[in-house]
């Protein structure tokens, strides 16, 4: 009987049915007839979607991650966004699969599935979406920054305090650099609903359906309940919680032309289920282009992979003190989501570091985690290096 993961969910289609046999016997135990006799039928066998090098791969980049920056726990998922196929699904620390039953129920937690977390910056590509499919704004649209925007009773302050104190920087820009004061800006011109609506278009707050036991669903305050201050904080990660499974999907979804495809860990016939439209074609390019600006001269440049062009959002999320409940000036979640080569992204990759102590920036600890996954994934793939860029796009300044 499987006990776990895949094992588990499809324990039905694995295990078969058993045989029975009626018999009537006499006395002395000696068969006379059969009254019945059923056949046993076999199990089906089942192919994951795993790469087990890729697999590999992710694990030790996420083992070496875990040491270097002496964290808590590190996350990685790699992923097909034209046809959802999961190709590696990797936590560490690492712990001996032989031994299942003795391992601590901590280590043997599938995170990128069952577990939730604020995603801060990487979450900030679902405002971008909402306001360029409104038309409120395109890539080349100017904004006037100032330091800190005051929504309602709090004060949104940039994670990048080097920036300059006034700033007139493109929607592209502030994507790149990661401002949170442009982003709640332009996620005041989005509105509530609107945000609230695309947020989940993009499938989050709901489960992806992968055929994976103990799945998690996320969190977010039903809209009626959202106060003056949460258009301040839900644009750029916080007081929303996802598992990294939904934000790896949500990147795919732009990788993918804005077409949302259900991530699955086993093949099937249907390679492309639960396909729906989340954001028109023209959008999903021009965040593509955004994303492409965040490697190039953004935060995200240590993300860069030799002779691939890479497109991706850097994240650097405070968690919440678990005494205090409040944020933490020393707990921090760093991320990167990305997809390569840019042009005609065939893999999605996202990388999740919990606690890290060294070092907490996303640009610092979860980009070059990013490019090491990615770089032996598209050697490994055999995926020839870019031909050339998007159209490109100006981002001014």
């Amino acid at each position: 009987m499987g006990l776990a993961g895949l094992e588990k969910e499809y324990d039905a289609v694995l295990s078969g049915l058993p045989g029975s046999r009626d018999i009537v016997g006499d006395p002395f135990g000696r068969s006379l007839d059969v009254v019945s006799d059923a056949q046993a039928e076999q199990g089906q066998s089942i192919v994951s979607t795993i790469d087990e090098d890729i697999q590999y791969a992710a694990e030790q980049t996420l083992k070496k991650v875990v040491e270097d920056f002496k964290a808590k726990r590190a996350m990685a998922v790699v992923m097909e966004p034209a046809t959802g196929e999961v190709l590696a699904m990797a936590n560490a620390p690492l712990f001996d699969t032989g031994n299942f039953g003795q391992v601590d129920e901590q280590l043997r937690r599938n995170s990128v599935i069952v577990d939730q977390y604020e995603p801060g910056s990487t979450f900030k590509i679902v405002t971008m979406a909402a306001a360029l499919e409104a038309g409120l704004v395109t890539p080349e649209t100017r904004l006037r920054l100032k330091p800190t925007i005051r929504v309602w009773d709090r004060t949104v302050r940039e994670s990048h305090r080097d920036q300059p104190a006034v700033r007139d920087w493109s929607v592209t820009q502030i994507l790149a650099q990661s401002s949170n004061v442009g982003t709640v800006m332009i996620a005041q011109q989005v509105g509530e609903e609107g945000l609230e609506q695309m947020i989940r278009r993009f499938g989050f707050v709901q489960k992806t359906d992968i055929d994976f036991p103990g799945e998690a669903a996320g969190l977010m305050p039903p809209l009626e309940e959202w106060s003056g201050s949460t258009i301040g904080n839900i644009p750029i990660g916080q007081g929303i919680s996802v598992t990294p499974l939904q934000l790896a999907t949500a990147y795919a979804v732009i990788a993918n032309n804005g077409v949302y495809v259900k991530p699955h860990l086993v093949r099937t016939s249907n390679r492309r289920s639960g396909e729906r439209s989340v954001v028109s074609p023209e959008v999903a390019g021009q965040l593509k282009r955004m994303l492409r600006a965040v490697v190039q001269e953004g935060t995200g440049q240590a993300a860069a992979i030799e002779g691939y062009a890479v497109a991706g959002k850097t994240g650097t999320a405070q968690k919440i003190d678990p005494e205090t409940r409040r944020y933490s000036s020393t707990l921090f979640l760093s991320s990167f989501a990305g997809m390569i080569p840019v042009e005609a992204p065939r893999l999605v990759v996202l990388v999740v570091v919990d606690e890290p102590t060294v070092a907490y920036y996303g640009s610092s600890v979860a980009a070059p985690a990013f490019a090491e996954i990615a770089d032996f994934a598209l050697k490994h793939l055999e995926i020839p290096p870019s031909t050339g860029e998007l159209s490109s796009t100006s981002t001014g300044g």
